[in-house]
């Protein structure tokens, strides 16, 4: 490993041209654009050029990418990242040329990463304190007492601007899930343990000639389980699985054993791309592999499909399943109650997640409804950020029955 004396020697004031406050710039630029790139890699970073000739360009990127990136997904970010702050100050001649070659062609649509280190780049504009304003009367407005954070708790989704939604998405993301942990079928061993370990006993005694000086334990082993999510994402359901997708993809990426489905008129595995740390670049992935959103619903047949397809290679070890959807099938409830029934026998707790209880006179009138509410456990709302954090709640709780609860 190279020594951070070298670093420090590149990063000190007396070093020669201007190399020292650019790394220290192009580090900053990538942890606006969401690298974790902190001092200690700038520090290795300013080490690793000494070790390469800094006059080839190519060399300087692998080691500066060797040392500022430590998650292959990040590859691609700082790839367009170094390739926009390390230009030739001759390449705007050259682009602008080759641009007017290319005026009529269809400019490509900009990637998830494109987009977050546009941003970052205009972060230089945005640190930089606005000009002083000149001094008015201040005044007190104490009309609404409520804090807003408190009002985007309440707050229907389908209701918010563009703006909220934005907020809301930033508070789901902070949502814990905290599953309560199951025993399982297999041991380990354990000082304080409640169970003798007889074999390991025995073995042990093996190194005193078969004399038995102390009794081995063992404890039983716990384990969160799985989580299974199956959201609709028909039109009736759009507004909702955007931002409900937040939520799962925060989910998926601070605990393991997640499996997300998404459903319309047909179902698709989607935890491969939901386990992308990045969101944007997880959302993009899965509107790439989703042909049916915002299009019809068949929760009949999706399900179905689904106790086929995926049910004994997820719902083991007692797993948590997440049905969100308003129950409204355009096939009416054929098939409907015997998936349910069936889905319900293979999970140890089905919770239904339906927008449509966020109205105080509901009542399951649909065919869909009442086909599947007698089969599930729970039957909750889902329609802000307070019905999400009382999810969570339940979810936690270790006396939660099986019994159906019914709240509107």
């Amino acid at each position: 490993m190279i020594p951070p004396k070298a670093a420090l020697t590149i990063l000190a004031p007396t070093a020669s041209g201007a190399l020292p406050a650019n790394l220290i710039a192009f580090g900053r630029l990538l942890r606006r654009a969401g690298l974790p790139v902190g001092p200690s890699e700038i520090l290795t970073g300013a080490a690793a050029l000494e070790a390469v000739d800094i006059g080839d360009r190519t060399q300087a990127k692998a080691a500066l990418r060797a040392t500022m990136v430590h998650r292959h997904e990040h590859f691609l970010l700082f790839d367009h990242a170094f390739g926009l702050f390390w230009r030739d100050p001759e390449s705007g001649r050259h682009a602008a040329a080759m641009g007017l070659l290319d005026g009529f062609k269809e400019p490509p649509k900009p990637s998830a990463a494109s987009r977050r280190l546009a941003e970052a780049m205009r972060g230089d504009r945005r640190d930089q304190p606005p000009p002083p304003e000149p001094k008015q009367e201040e005044k007190l407005d104490v009309t609404f007492t409520v804090s807003d954070r408190e009002r985007l708790q309440a707050m229907d989704f389908e209701a918010m601007s563009a703006e909220e939604i934005a907020a809301a998405k930033q508070e789901i993301r902070k949502l814990v899930l905290p599953l309560d942990a199951r025993p399982t079928r297999r041991f380990r061993a354990s000082h304080m343990g409640r169970h003798a370990d007889l074999r390991l006993t025995v073995r042990d005694s093996l190194r005193t000639g078969g004399e038995i000086l102390d009794i081995a334990r063992r404890r039983r082993v716990t384990r969160t389980p799985p989580l299974v999510v199956l959201c609709d994402i028909s039109g009736s359901m759009s507004r909702y699985a955007q931002i409900l997708l937040h939520f799962v993809h925060a989910v998926t990426n601070d605990r393991d054993r997640v499996s997300s489905f998404l459903f319309g008129t047909r179902l698709t595995n989607v935890t491969r791309q939901l386990r992308h740390r990045d969101p944007e670049a997880a959302f993009e992935m899965v509107a790439h592999n989703v042909p049916d959103w915002s299009g019809g619903t068949r929760i009949g047949e999706s399900l179905e499909n689904f106790n086929r397809l995926w049910a004994r290679r997820v719902l083991g070890q007692g797993a948590v399943v997440l049905l969100i959807t308003d129950g409204l099938d355009r096939e009416g409830a054929k098939g409907l109650a015997e998936a349910t029934e069936r889905l319900r026998k293979s999970c140890r707790r089905l919770i239904w997640l339906n927008p449509l209880l966020r109205y105080a006179g509901f009542q399951p009138k649909s065919q869909g409804i009442r086909a599947m509410l007698p089969h599930v456990d729970e039957f909750r709302p889902v329609h802000n950020l307070a019905s999400l954090r009382e999810l969570v709640a339940a979810l936690s709780d270790r006396q939660a029955g099986r019994g159906k609860e019914f709240s509107a």
